[in-house]
């Protein structure tokens, strides 16, 4: 039983399956198949190929929606313009926005939200303050200013050389807010990039 090139192809190249699979697809062995692909000078992909059709085939933790009514518009933009100036720059596996105003807290949670569809418990916390706040207190306050569930406050992160004269600045301290799952940074950068490109030509 000879393997059929037109199938082989068409799994392993339009439908990205790897090797292995397009093999237990026909019934033959992954060396068979790679064998085969070499005789018939069939490129096999690389490693940065296959892990990204492997990412694009991984399921998403979160619902993005799509026909949004103009005040969701306009929630999706104040909400992306948030995360440009105050998100995380450096990282592309997870969502990260660190603030001490509770109402732009508030407003990126709520765009998460009912926007991109997210889960609840993959909501995490992390609170920042001084050594002389009241740690307690201010993981209560966050965690009913966010409605996030405390259990999913990690370890806060305590300063020791405070300042008093800085206390009224970070009266409740600061949080980041954090999503892990790359898709849903990689499509909320995305979202900003087209939205300045929609305002700003490109360079």
């Amino acid at each position: 039983m000879k393997l059929p090139l037109k199938e082989v192809k068409d799994l392993y190249y339009k439908k990205g399956l790897s090797a292995s699979k397009v093999g237990k697809k026909l019934g033959f062995s992954v060396w068979q198949v790679i064998k085969f692909m070499k005789k018939n000078n069939l490129p096999r992909r690389n490693q940065a190929e296959t892990h990204h059709i492997a990412f694009l085939a991984s399921p998403s933790s979160f619902k993005f929606k799509t026909n949004l009514t103009n005040k969701e518009k306009e929630l999706k933009t104040a909400g992306l313009m948030l995360y440009w100036g105050e998100g995380a720059k450096t990282t592309n596996r997870t969502v990260d926005l660190t603030n001490s105003d509770p109402l732009m807290i508030e407003l990126f949670l709520k765009m998460l939200r009912e926007i991109y569809g997210i889960k609840e418990e993959k909501l995490k916390v992390l609170v920042y303050a001084y050594a002389n706040q009241n740690i307690k207190k201010l993981i209560g306050y966050w965690a009913k200013i966010t409605e996030i569930s405390q259990k999913q406050f990690n370890k806060p992160y305590i300063r020791q050389d405070f300042l008093e004269k800085k206390k009224k600045k970070m009266p409740y301290g600061l949080i980041h807010i954090r999503y892990h799952d790359k898709k849903l940074v990689t499509l909320i950068k995305s979202d900003i990039e087209k939205l300045i490109n929609k305002f700003i030509l490109p360079r």
